[in-house]
């Protein structure tokens, strides 16, 4: 009789995990962004445990496994053995050589899952779907028990853009390491793939350059700051300041990398650049000491035809390229204004001298220097469209007369759009320079959601209408950008951002034959759970 019932309870225990790990997924309860080009899903699921094994061909393989490895012992203290060559393994890592950077296959049966890819990339963007067919509390371990299932799907799936960017501007508002991590952290559950880092600008200088430590000390402390709104005349009342030392830049750039992300720091040059003028005052036009602006404004540029300041710049550069191994450099170029060197006898002595006839032309001499000593070692250089020469400010009235220059921009440079008429853009791509689409006024999210709504981020198209399509290889992708000088604290950031940047993800990865925007927002539903869940404050436009 004893025997009879512990074979009963066996049975029966046997039976309730039969059903938990068979359990079948309504779609209603799958959300994916960004959306995957095709997904086919079947009966039954796949159950993690801490018995789940996993198995790898090789060293790139090793790697995307161990970020699996580590996502299940943080959120469950699971510890999962990795195992080359493993046909009894519950997790198989496949080397497949046709397909392209990024793209993946993703299988999942009852009793296996499989993960296709050519490389990294692709391999983690797998993962990452994984991630997101989860219940949420892989995200944070909660301390509650749970079943860790996934349904059973066939995903194929490979990005549309290859640049897919957000940009965090710290140059106004210094943010630090954990807070970006965390943005990391969210841009790679979206499959975002390049980190926009504006670590320079008028009112502060947020990275450590051994050569010329002023600028640190010096350029990222300011006495006070605006607040509220250009003009507003009020001020916060107390000093802000900070920066990031080398060792964290190397730090947060293998963070990046683990992820599957590039980080391309942004260095102004030649304008907006009154933190760095305020640490060397020879580093400007004015010729007197300046301080660090606590008003968002310039208040000087760098005089671009003494020798020591083409110097300073190739100098910063070099550490630039040790921290950072993007192959892409930002060097800004946007919004420099020509009063300074127009006002300086020592440029305009210059100019004539050399016989430059504008100071557009002036801008892009520089610039174009500066793009040789880039690609001299090994890396593009990238800027705002105001480095083709081209007056795109005529509406500014401190702009307005500036003629465009005569000279031609060097070829081997990606043009960032952010402001202007997209005939530029255009005209550009058919010229060859590769771009990236940020414009403005549907990508920045520092814009209120009246300006910007959720749908409009979502309907952005990179693009410009009227590009034949054989220019259409010349655009590169997209970013959102957020630039900070009314979003002091971590939360006004997250408001600004999030849910936007997954509109923008999608923008970036989804064929638009396969974007629906209702389906977008019943997904966002589930990821803003994860948001909850890590004290995210984003903007609950939908509910």
């Amino acid at each position: 009789m004893f025997r009879t019932l512990i074979y009963v309870f066996l049975c029966v225990l046997m039976l309730q995990s039969c059903a938990t790990s068979t359990k079948s997924f309504e779609t209603s309860e799958i959300a994916l962004i960004p959306k995957p080009n095709t997904f086919q899903l079947q009966e039954s699921s796949f159950q993690f445990t801490k018995n789940t094994t996993i198995s790898i061909e090789n060293k790139v393989q090793e790697k995307a496994a161990t970020y699996l490895v580590n996502l299940f012992d943080l959120a469950a203290n699971f510890n999962f053995k990795i195992n080359t060559n493993n046909n009894r393994a519950s997790i198989h890592f496949i080397e497949e050589k046709s397909l392209a950077p990024e793209a993946y296959q993703l299988i999942v049966t009852p009793k296996k899952i499989t993960i296709k890819a050519s490389n990294y990339a692709g391999y983690l963007y797998g993962i990452q779907t994984i991630r997101q067919l989860l219940p949420i509390s892989i995200e944070k371990n909660t301390g509650e028990t749970s079943k860790w299932l996934i349904p059973c799907v066939t995903i194929k799936d490979a990005p549309r853009f290859m640049w897919r960017a957000f940009m965090l501007d710290e140059a106004r508002y210094f943010h630090g390491e954990k807070f970006v991590k965390q943005l990391l952290d969210q841009m790679a559950l979206l499959k975002m793939n390049i980190f926009h880092w504006h670590l320079t600008d008028d009112s502060g200088w947020r990275i450590e350059i051994k050569k010329y430590p002023l600028l640190t000390e010096i350029g990222s402390i300011r006495t006070n700051s605006e607040i509220e709104t250009w003009g507003s005349g009020k001020s916060s009342g107390k000093p802000h300041g900070g920066y990031y030392t080398q060792e964290q830049i190397k730090d947060i750039v293998a963070y990046a990398a683990e992820r599957n992300i590039t980080i391309v720091p942004e260095f102004d040059v030649p304008g907006h650049s009154s933190a760095a003028i305020a640490a060397y005052p020879w580093l400007g036009t004015v010729g007197k000491k300046i301080e660090v602006p606590v008003i968002f404004e310039t208040f000087d540029v760098y005089d671009v035809t003494k020798p020591e300041v083409k110097k300073f710049v190739k100098d910063v550069l070099l550490e630039l390229f040790e921290l950072f191994p993007s192959p892409y450099i930002h060097i800004g170029g946007d919004e420099v204004n020509y009063k300074f060197w127009n006002e300086s006898p020592t440029v305009q002595s210059y100019m004539k001298q050399h016989n430059i006839k504008t100071p557009a032309d002036l801008q892009i001499s520089f610039t174009n220097n500066i793009s040789n000593f880039i690609e001299q070692n090994g890396r593009r250089m990238m800027g705002w469209n105001e480095i083709m020469g081209v007056n795109i400010h005529k509406d500014v009235a401190a702009k307005k007369d500036d003629k465009n220059a005569e000279t031609s921009l060097a070829k081997n440079v990606v043009v960032h759009f952010w402001y202007g008429s997209l005939d530029l853009a255009i005209r550009a791509a058919k010229e060859g320079y590769g771009i990236v689409n940020s414009l403005n006024r549907l990508t920045y999210l520092n814009k209120d959601y009246e300006a910007i709504t959720l749908e409009s981020a979502y309907n952005f198209e990179p693009i410009p209408d009227g590009l034949e399509a054989k220019y259409h290889k010349n655009i590169y992708g997209s970013g959102c950008q957020l630039w900070s000088e009314w979003t002091p604290t971590f939360k006004e950031v997250e408001y600004q951002i999030f849910p936007r940047i997954s509109a923008f993800a999608e923008v970036g990865w989804t064929a638009t034959k396969n974007k629906d925007f209702k389906s977008f927002q019943k997904s966002l539903k589930k990821i803003q759970q994860r948001w909850d869940l890590l004290g995210i404050n984003y903007a609950k436009i939908v509910e």
